[in-house]
């Protein structure tokens, strides 16, 4: 196993919906992406969101896109339209994500 930072093995598209955002991870191939649907549950990205997400975090599977999306329910303090939040608007909550680090087989690489 070797540690590495998610954009090492996917990319990210992020945004907004009222108070929650979303999150959308697009991995590169079919054999890492049945990797982090075993790894990338829902709880590690409430917890890698922790200080933003007062909510749930729903995870959705999109296997022939092999991607996942992750709403991030009561995450904007109010939507977009709540200037006291730093990204009120979620857009750049991918590139957050794409610094969580985690665990996969050297052959993935």
């Amino acid at each position: 196993m070797k540690k590495i930072q998610l954009h090492e093995i996917s990319c990210t598209r992020s945004g907004d919906k009222g108070p929650n955002s979303n999150v959308g991870v697009v991995f590169y191939n079919e054999e890492i992406y049945k990797w982090a649907v075993v790894n990338l549950t829902a709880s590690l990205i409430k917890n890698h969101f922790k200080s933003i997400v007062k909510g749930n975090v729903v995870r959705y599977e999109l296997p022939n896109l092999y991607a996942l999306n992750f709403i991030l329910e009561d995450s904007l303090g109010g939507g977009g339209s709540d200037t006291l939040i730093n990204d009120a608007q979620g857009k750049t909550y991918g590139q957050a994500l794409m610094l969580l680090e985690v665990n996969i087989p050297e052959n993935f690489l």
